[in-house]
């Protein structure tokens, strides 16, 4: 189990195993030798959440620079919030903006792809982050956390470990009295190498073969109207509701609780059994876009699963690409 490790933790670092039991090792025998295997596999797991009073109390320590980097990675639909001029305007003290609209791939058709390995570490580098920076991202979300997990995703996906989310984004930042600045960030830039890691992510080849060999669970994280097609895409043209065939749904929202922060590792795995979903064993997250399925990457890490992957291209390229079979909705012209 992977928690939001405070004072002792400073380095950052948890261990944690992870198998059908998640997070209980099996006890051993008087003389027993106990082999890694398949079934238990023991993980050092980098704490993936930090809370707002670890991080005001590292920025009054002046623990920011080289080692430490803020970003917002506050994104909002056209025509609501506008989110660079709301960091403009007020921000947690030191953290950069993190634009998701420039740092993907612009040349894809489909939504918040992700941008190459060298443009995604000539991205980071110019925040100021190198491969040696303990990298906290938030959002403004009002539901405490949006497209916070998408970054952390992203960061993991490049082979960067020591990323954390900020447990209860920018509103309870807020709520919580802590200080707020509006004066720009301009971090020494750092030299970041991204190595994609393949096993964190999935293409719209792997999981239409996955149809046929069922070696990944599937589990869809919009709200549930728009998993069954019954309620519309937001902001979508030519973009109908419904969702691949077999997968599950699990809301993101429903991670979260109503103050906006990650539920317990407790709390989290009786959802996932709820769903009949087995943290023992491969797990693909997919949405609409490839942004709230890593709300599913983050739950599951913090149960200590930290391989679950992401489709990138989410509903937004299956609906598009797919054989019509794969296809399940239950709206008008949809397929039951």
């Amino acid at each position: 189990m992977v928690q939001a490790a405070e004072g002792a933790a400073s380095l950052g670092f948890k261990r944690a195993s992870y198998s059908s039991g998640l997070g209980r090792a099996p006890a051993r025998r008087p003389g027993r030798v106990t082999r890694r295997t398949d079934t238990m596999v023991q993980q050092v797991l980098y704490r993936a959440l930090v809370s707002t009073k670890w991080l005001a109390e590292s920025i009054r320590s002046g623990k920011l620079g080289p080692s430490l980097r803020v970003l917002d990675a506050s994104w909002y639909s056209p025509g609501t919030r506008q989110a660079r001029q709301e960091y403009q305007e007020r921000h947690v003290p030191g953290a950069s903006f993190f634009d998701i609209e420039e740092c993907r791939d612009s040349a894809s058709p489909y939504e918040m792809m992700l941008p190459s390995e060298a443009f995604f570490g000539d991205y980071v580098g110019r925040l100021g982050i190198s491969n040696h920076t303990h990298v906290v991202v938030y959002d403004g979300d009002d539901l405490g956390s949006f497209y916070a997990p998408r970054v952390w995703w992203m960061f993991r996906v490049f082979g960067h470990r020591t990323v954390s989310v900020l447990n209860g984004g920018f509103r309870n930042w807020l709520k919580e009295g802590h200080p707020v600045t509006s004066e720009p960030s301009h971090p020494e830039p750092g030299v970041f190498k991204a190595t994609l890691n393949r096993s964190l992510l999935k293409t719209y080849e792997q999981v239409l073969e996955n149809m046929e060999s069922k070696r990944f669970q599937l589990v869809d994280s919009r709200a549930q109207g728009r998993y069954l097609g019954t309620e519309p895409e937001p902001d979508a043209v030519g973009l109908d509701s419904g969702h691949i065939r077999g997968a599950l749904n699990m809301p993101f929202m429903d991670f979260l609780t109503e103050d906006g922060f990650e539920k317990s590792p407790e709390e989290l795995r009786a959802m996932f059994q709820a769903k009949k979903v087995d943290l023992a064993q491969p797990l693909i997250a997919t949405c609409r876009k490839g942004v709230t399925a890593c709300h599913i990457a983050l739950a599951a890490y913090l149960c200590g699963k930290p391989d679950v992957a992401v489709y990138d291209g989410s509903w937004s390229e299956w609906f598009r690409r797919a054989p019509p079979e794969t296809v399940v909705s239950q709206g008008k012209g949809g397929r039951a």
